[in-house]
């Protein structure tokens, strides 16, 4: 009883693990932000990723949702910066096998290492940079991975849940006091 006791409470505590990590300046008024632009705006030898399109779709729609006007570079408060940074790592790809001998407490065996392979992935990295003060005010990071096994339909669901996590992390201004959202669990 006690084992499975500790295995819910295992379960209920990675129920609450959060897929992304923030971080903002605290000294950074954010009722005072209501206009954006993206960092890096396309222009005419530039382009767009498929991964980029789907970022920058899902970062409009938050920003929108925080009340917040996208507006020619020149005119904005904030600046957004996205990327997708590359991490490296290896992943068992089968079993390994071994076998032994012996009698009592005394034994030999032998065994191979199960085969592993290099996976690249993309870690989503989103940073909101205040236009007069050329500081990053906001940051987020994704603890879930875009990998080229992928659908382009699961990775733009994943880009939208990602994204709309992070901007629920985002603080937020009521009657003029700011406060931090809380995650709930």
């Amino acid at each position: 009883m006690r084992l499975l006791m500790i295995a819910a409470m295992a379960l209920v505590l990675s129920g609450c693990a959060s897929n992304v990590v923030t971080d903002y300046n605290p000294s950074a008024v954010f009722g005072n932000y209501s206009t954006w632009s993206f960092a890096q705006e396309a222009g005419s030898d530039a382009f767009v990723s498929l991964d980029g399109s789907r970022i920058q779709m899902a970062v409009e729609r938050e920003l929108k949702r925080k009340a917040m006007r996208k507006v020619p570079k020149t005119e904005a408060d904030l600046l957004a910066n996205w990327q997708i940074v590359e991490e490296e790592r290896l992943e068992q790809t089968g079993v390994g096998l071994g076998f032994g001998f012996g009698r009592g407490n005394f034994g030999w065996g032998i065994s191979a290492p199960p085969p592993v392979r290099e996976v690249t992935e993309g870690k989503l990295v989103v940073e909101l940079i205040d236009t007069e003060t050329k500081e990053v005010v906001w940051r987020a990071a994704s603890r879930r991975y875009l990998n080229e096994s992928q659908s382009p339909e699961t990775r733009r669901e994943l880009i939208d849940e990602v994204v709309s996590e992070m901007f629920s992390k985002y603080p937020g201004v009521v009657k003029g006091v700011r406060i931090q959202d809380e995650e709930a669990s």
